[in-house]
């Protein structure tokens, strides 16, 4: 589907479990890049659900790398707009409503499954290397149930089985799921009590009228699940746009996990702002 809001809205989302290399800083350059040629609103988002993980120092260090970048922001991080709270863990009341919504609507069950025991029922891998919830540990769940939903436990949302999910990919072109067979039933809920990733960013991007989301290629298949979530809440989905991930010379991803090289520590070795964004055309520490 096209998006039907009048004018052009992309958004940065940072999470804040670390700080920033030179593959964030490409990332977020092709995100500043597409709402400055478009003349958009660009919104700084914190997506900060993981509160084991997520710190507010990296949050600050975040946004003072991509303004010494120069990639600036109209909303968010700091600047007050009309869809804010800004910070995914301030917006916990808009996920809990979206999720009881789902229940509601017969899209979600509760699957309170441990790993093993998923594994133990059908071992088999995600194209994306993540593990497809078997059929047999599906429970029945009524459309438009009232009584207050358990919040404590893991809830899934039930994908159409065999149902080919495409979408136009501003970046990499046709692209094109199988339900069921390049993904299964997902979390949409944690038994920590807060929404998955895939839940609170369709939440948000809704709720803040995002019309083309910029990311890594990493999330193609996320968009897939989120398709279905677009379409189960009502909602028109952005544009997609899929940009390739940083690789160092040896051909390894950047990531916060392998411990890449962070921006302000190459900014305290001399690399100036062109030179990181253009890596690895300049050295390929990692």
């Amino acid at each position: 589907m096209t998006p039907i809001y009048s004018s052009y809205r992309g958004r940065l989302a940072p999470t804040p479990s670390g700080l920033l290399h030179a593959g964030h800083a490409r990332t977020f350059l092709a995100v500043w890049r597409r709402v400055r040629e478009e003349s958009g609103t660009l919104v700084f988002r914190v997506e900060d659900i993981d509160r084991e993980r997520c710190r507010p120092e990296f949050e600050v260090a975040a946004r003072e790398d991509l303004a010494w970048l120069g990639i600036d922001w109209d909303e968010g991080g700091g600047r007050e707009g009309d869809f804010g709270p800004y910070r995914q863990s301030d917006r916990g009341e808009l996920h809990r409503q979206v999720w009881l919504q789902l229940i509601r609507d017969g899209w979600v069950y509760p699957a309170d499954f441990s790993r093993k025991e998923i594994l133990r029922h059908q071992p088999r891998r995600e194209s994306d290397g993540g593990i497809l919830f078997p059929d047999a540990l599906r429970e029945a769940h009524e459309s438009g149930q009232t009584a207050e939903p358990n919040p404590a436990i893991n809830w899934r949302f039930r994908v159409p089985d065999g149902e080919i999910i495409e979408f136009e990919d501003g970046e990499k072109g046709r692209q094109r799921y199988v339900a069921g067979k390049d993904f299964g039933d997902f979390l949409v809920w944690r038994k920590a009590g807060g929404p998955s990733y895939e839940l609170a960013v369709v939440a948000d991007d809704i709720a803040m009228k995002i019309t083309e989301v910029v990311r890594g290629e990493d999330l193609l298949l996320s968009t897939a699940r989120q398709l279905l979530l677009y379409r189960a809440l009502g909602a028109v989905a952005p544009g997609f746009r899929h940009v390739p991930l940083v690789r160092d010379r040896a051909g390894v991803r950047l990531s916060k996990t392998a411990r890449s090289v962070a921006i302000r520590e190459l900014r305290d070795e001399g690399w100036s702002p062109a030179q990181i964004l253009a890596w690895p055309d300049r050295g390929d520490q990692s």
